[in-house]
């Protein structure tokens, strides 16, 4: 398997869902949602790569540091990377409908574990896509995380439960995905939540909480005070809110307010081992990944995924070997021009 294949074998089973461009930017997909695009002119999703292309690094040579470390510990798990698949659902409208949402969640998952690391799995206006993303998890003995819509809090509550049967690592809300097109034309009401209901899911459950979606510092704190374990910066992939800032223009201050209160973690235009490090520089603990995966999954099933995430780490590596970086686990902002 090689990246030339696991491309052109997505190009055909996606369908034109996804053109697999050369460059993954939104440029092409833009305004297709229900689709893989972002929303209205997809200036989000483009803010997103904008952002990161950005910064630069500072390449220096002249240190000791001979083997990176790119491991770290989450929740009791020892992952190879600080990368993880983000969650994603709706095979049949949003990619084309040639995986299920059974077989595209598994390759997730199980292509995750396979490169070291885990994957999220989430909800979508079918219901039983919820239910794939736990029946999967449950097979790989809980190792993911399950990533629930802001629906109604006994709704939420009620998935809650279901995860903690399943055994999943972690529970969450993607709270950026209350203004979901999909979610109400397909009558499954979602929409923002209060930081008193936020509380009241946070205490629903002793599994470690992620709250997904957080683009200013003043939410960051709520989430917080909320007592959440990780937060997750991110403008859902440019697919809710048209022009908003990309991710890496508001994780530096966010994580001036939160670093070392809560886990951040940063999504949203990651498509390079460099561009881990760089959010890593800005402050993020991890990073997720979403689309690249998409491609992964459809070219390659499960090794096409590990195959991605295998190369995201090798581009890490050398990354840290010419800023200098030791280790993942504390990555300077001076490496960065």
């Amino acid at each position: 398997m090689d990246l030339a294949a696991i491309r052109k074998n997505a190009r055909e089973k996606l369908q034109g869902y996804c053109r697999v461009c050369p460059v993954c930017d939104g440029r092409a997909c833009a305004g297709e949602v229900p689709g893989m695009g972002g929303l209205g002119t997809g200036s989000a999703f483009r803010a997103n790569l904008e952002a990161l292309a950005a910064y630069r690094f500072n390449m220096r040579t002249i240190h000791e540091v001979k083997e990176p470390d790119t491991t770290m510990e989450l929740w009791g798990e020892k992952l190879a990377l600080p990368v993880l698949a983000a969650p994603m659902t709706g095979t049949p409208y949003n990619m084309g409908g040639q995986l299920t949402e059974e077989e595209f969640i598994e390759y997730i998952i199980a292509g995750s574990l396979q490169a070291g690391t885990l994957g999220m799995s989430g909800d979508g206006a079918d219901p039983t896509m919820y239910d794939s993303g736990l029946k999967a998890i449950a097979r790989h003995q809980g190792k993911g995380i399950a990533i629930i819509k802001p629906r109604a809090q006994e709704e939420i509550i009620k998935r809650i439960r279901q995860a903690e049967a399943a055994g999943a690592l972690a529970v969450g809300v993607d709270i950026d995905g209350a203004g979901l097109i999909t979610m109400a034309l397909k009558g499954q009401p979602v929409g923002p939540k209060t930081l008193v209901e936020i509380k009241e899911l946070v205490q629903a459950t002793t599994l470690p909480f992620i709250l997904k979606g957080i683009m200013t510092p003043e939410e960051a704190e709520m989430a917080v005070e909320a007592g959440a374990k990780a937060i997750v910066v991110s403008n859902h992939g440019g697919r809710v809110l048209d022009f908003t800032p990309g991710a890496a223009e508001v994780l530096p201050e966010i994580a001036s307010r939160v670093k070392g209160k809560v886990l951040i973690f940063a999504d949203g235009g990651v498509r390079s081992g460099a561009d881990v490090l760089k959010l890593l520089a800005l402050g993020a603990d991890a990073v997720l990944v979403g689309r690249p995966l998409v491609v992964g999954a459809f070219g390659g099933g499960q090794e096409g995924v590990a195959f991605l995430l295998n190369k995201m780490k090798g581009e890490l590596v050398q990354t840290m070997l010419l800023t200098g970086t030791a280790s993942v686990k504390n990555v300077k902002r001076e490496i960065l021009f």
